[in-house]
């Protein structure tokens, strides 16, 4: 899948090699506890910045 405001052929080609990309279960479980569930929450923007985005 793209990402979202992907605007050049050659940046969605490289968005398309990761799907070439495989993990083993011991990289998940080190991303995993690297990042677990829940840590990437809340807001974009500071409670200021947020008034600007129509919310």
């Amino acid at each position: 899948m793209a990402i979202p405001g992907t605007r050049y052929l050659p940046r969605l080609q490289e968005n398309l090699g990761a799907l070439a990309v495989t993990l083993s279960a011991e990289e998940v479980a080190r991303i995993g506890a690297a990042v677990p569930a829940g840590a990437a929450a809340g807001t974009r923007y500071p409670a200021g910045g947020m008034k600007g985005v129509y919310l």
